[in-house]
């Protein structure tokens, strides 16, 4: 494999391994919610990270928050988790080098790409269009890979 492609994979396995991070960061925090008054701890992070309470955004997901079960905290958490690993299991394989883990984010990220266009279109945000055009474009490159590989061993063979 050239330099520049193993490069571009390892970008692409830091990038699943960023998103595997901020889920487990994400899972945890999850977790901790659930013993405590989410209102109060939300209330605490907005003060914290110097947010306006009182703008109609912060406002309205500190409303929605303040409803969530404790069962469904605890979904979300582990749910986070399941993710993680995912992203995981993607990054370290294709840190690795490995001809499965390709064809695994393929599968994997490329199942995703349609709950990301929902998303998208229902609630856009520069975030998860970003996002969504990075799995579009990962899972495009990584097709082409497989191709071509798939191309030369015949031309070989």
């Amino acid at each position: 494999m050239k330099t520049s492609q193993s490069g571009l994979i390892r970008l692409i396995a830091v990038f699943k391994l960023l998103k595997a991070t901020l889920l487990i960061v994400v899972g945890v925090g999850m977790l901790k919610l659930i013993h405590n008054d989410v209102a109060t701890v939300l209330n605490h992070w907005v003060a914290m990270l110097g947010l306006d309470p009182g703008n109609r955004y912060v406002d309205h997901a500190l409303r929605k928050a303040a409803h969530i079960s404790p069962n469904r905290i605890k979904d979300l958490g582990l749910g986070s988790f399941v993710y993680a690993a995912l992203f995981l299991t993607e990054g370290i394989g294709l840190w690795l080098l490995k001809r499965w883990a390709e064809w695994f984010t393929v599968v994997i990220t490329g199942s995703l790409i349609p709950l990301e266009v929902w998303e998208v279109h229902h609630h856009p945000t520069t975030v998860k269009i970003l996002v969504l055009m990075i799995n579009i474009a990962v899972v495009g490159y990584l097709l082409y890979r497989i191709r071509k590989e798939s191309s030369d061993m015949h031309k070989r063979g």
